[in-house]
């Protein structure tokens, strides 16, 4: 699914709601994460604090009834993508440290940790990493040749 410049703009418009919600003028809040649920079925996007109180929520209309089977691995990037070129406003919210953002599916079951605000934890895009395991796999077995 190539996302359209539109439903960036309404991921990045989300994002400053959450970040309007903590301000880095205010004393730090403790929160350990926040909850973005995304319904395939009628492309909304809700955030939600730890309480399930609602922060934003938005219709991302190029999501409505997307019958893609990775849907969530696709929003998923895309959502890590819109957060990544934010991080300098993310990192700055006045929530207590160590925090993240979560993607859940729409029965608000976690899908993915998509961006942790730790100062020394980075999480790495799974499409990287995706072929590690062999890798891995076969640099043991090429060790253990020589052993």
């Amino acid at each position: 699914m190539e996302t359209t410049e539109q439903s960036l703009q309404q991921i990045d418009r989300a994002i400053r709601k959450i970040a309007e919600k903590f301000p880095s003028t205010h004393e730090a809040t403790q929160l350990t994460d926040i909850h973005i649920c995304v319904t395939q079925e009628t492309g909304e996007l809700m955030v939600f604090d730890d309480d399930d109180n609602e922060i934003t929520r938005c219709v991302i209309e190029q999501w409505i009834d997307a019958k893609d089977d990775d849907f969530y691995d696709q929003v998923a990037a895309v959502l890590r993508k819109s957060l990544n070129a934010r991080s300098e406003l993310i990192e700055s919210m006045s929530i207590l440290k160590p925090y993240s953002f979560v993607l859940e599916n729409d029965e608000r079951d976690e899908q993915v940790e998509l961006y942790v605000v730790d100062g020394d934890t980075i999480i790495i895009d799974p499409i990287i990493m995706s072929d590690l395991d062999h890798d891995l796999n076969t640099f043991f077995d090429n060790l253990m040749k020589d052993v």
